[in-house]
């Protein structure tokens, strides 16, 4: 209806200008020149310069990517402990100015003896990428889970095991006893572009298969203390128990979990991030195989080279990692690393921001040689680096099937080393401390904060070390530990 007024109101103007020419032999003369002209103007142009194509053309439909590939798209419910923070829950003897009562608030651990607070419960997403069973899902949506349950789009129920999770790329496997499943496609990541169409399928505070699209925002962002996923960002909306689902390409291939929100208000603000598919994968085949994920490490702290930073370096342009400082007798400087060493490329692969190193290095399979380009006193030099393994600050070993060979994955514990200031603090020998258990070591009477001495009489520094006995041992264990300034041991049956 508006437009009839609007129409007619062209048609006055082209009426009257139309009088005009009319009124004047000048004013028809140059009309009619004029109106000569502009169709030749206009043809020549069209002659010379096509008429672009439009770069967008019409909206996608996601109908049957939902139909094919949301079947495979589950609901994660979560029965968690909840640690109690009211209150000295410590145990008889031990009061709350104790030195070694503070080791255990500072980092989050139940004192031995102590109290727990009901349990919650927590949902998220989560996709399956095996006919048998496998699930991807996010590490902190199973964190402290005691009880999984996944729910299929066919309303059927499992209980679900913890495979396994990692907290620094915030994956995690669940597994449930199943055939014939519908699973994801896998996508290729790194072939995603900015302004890419994608789409997210999920559990959004409790809501079953939502479907959410948007497009890549953003690709290989960093995030404050994730050093280790260059993630994809999105403006796809994400929400409470989205978090483990897949994201979609077009193709309906998944090329990420999604895993974060950055918000003010808690809620979705536009900017979502998911983790690489490629990356979580990797992750999945390590927890499925070991119970543990092994990443590379070289010893070094790395700082962002600015423009201020290049100019004096003289470098071409900002770029690389900047070397803060070299861990002495680390693998950085046993292969000849030095301070204000800027590394510009690691065995063939650019290095243009710092926080890309990490992940890089992480990468690598401790053992073997990284060849790194670094820039020195205003020149190019080339060092091999042999790179070590980082030990991670917790272990979370999940329970497995009676069928699994592996018994240190059996035991039920997640551990962490000790840092030096902490063994000062707790006035020990031990090197690990038990931050959870679960299963046999649960049954057994572990308790997180114990520490680990030794198992069937062999004393164990590391992660490895303890992998390495239990893994030697037949269907018993014997651990000692520390406990209250006590030295003991606890048998833990684990066939």
């Amino acid at each position: 209806m508006a437009s009839q007024p609007l129409a007619r109101r062209f048609a006055a103007v082209a009426i009257f200008c139309g009088a005009l020419a009319a009124c004047s032999p000048q004013a028809s003369t140059a009309a009619s020149t004029r109106d000569a002209a502009v169709p030749a103007v206009a043809a020549a142009a069209s002659a010379t310069t096509p008429a672009a194509a439009p770069m967008v053309q019409g909206l996608p439909d996601f109908t049957a990517l939902v139909s094919q590939f949301g079947p495979a798209v589950v609901n994660v419910d979560v029965v968690s402990r909840q640690r109690e923070t009211r209150g000295w829950q410590g145990p008889p003897g031990m009061s709350p100015n104790d030195p070694f009562s503070d080791f255990f608030r500072r980092f989050g651990i139940p004192a031995p003896g102590g109290g727990n607070a009901p349990p919650a419960r927590g949902e998220g997403s989560g996709f399956i990428v095996t006919p048998d069973g496998y699930i991807l899902t996010n590490a902190h949506v199973v964190d402290g889970a005691t009880d999984v349950t996944v729910r299929l789009t066919d309303r059927r129920e499992f209980s679900a095991k913890v495979i396994g999770s990692d907290k620094r790329t915030d994956v995690a496997v669940i597994k449930i006893d199943a055939k014939g499943l519908p699973t994801v496609k896998i996508g290729d990541p790194s072939k995603l572009r900015p302004g890419e169409w994608v789409v997210a399928i999920g559990s959004p505070f409790g809501f079953d298969n939502s479907v959410t699209a948007g497009i890549v925002s953003g690709i290989s962002r960093s995030l404050p203390d994730d050093n280790y996923v260059p993630f994809i960002q999105t403006d796809v909306a994400v929400n409470p128990g989205n978090s483990g689902g897949p994201l979609f390409n077009l193709a309906g291939e998944v090329v990420g979990i999604n895993s974060q929100i950055y918000s003010r208000t808690g809620g979705f603000m536009g900017l979502s991030f998911a983790i690489p598919i490629d990356i979580a994968r990797s992750v999945e085949g390590q927890l499925i195989k070991t119970g543990r994920v092994s990443r590379g490490r070289i010893g070094v702290t790395v700082q962002e080279v600015n423009a201020q930073f290049a100019e004096s370096f003289g470098l071409d342009r900002p770029r690389g990692a900047l070397v803060g400082s070299v861990e002495e007798g680390g693998p950085g400087d046993k292969g000849g690393l030095k301070p204000g060493d800027v590394i510009l490329s690691v065995n063939g692969q650019d290095v243009e921001r710092s926080s890309q190193l990490p992940g890089i290095i992480a990468n690598i399979k401790p053992g073997s040689e990284a060849k790194l380009d670094v820039w020195r006193d205003k020149a190019a030099k080339h060092l091999t680096v042999k790179v070590a393994e980082l030990d991670e600050p917790m272990q979370k070993v999940a329970m497995r099937g009676d069928g699994d060979t592996d018994n240190y994955s059996k035991l039920g514990i997640a551990v962490r080393p000790l840092d030096p200031r902490e063994k000062a603090q707790a006035d020990t020998r031990g090197n690990l401390v038990i931050l959870d258990v679960d299963g046999p070591a649960a049954l057994a009477g572990l308790q997180p904060g114990d520490i680990i001495l030794g198992v069937n009489g062999k004393s164990v520094d590391s992660v490895r070390d303890l992998q390495a006995e239990v893994r030697k041992s037949g269907k018993a264990v014997a651990l000692r530990i520390e406990r209250n300034n006590t030295e003991i041991f606890v048998p833990v049956r684990i066939g």
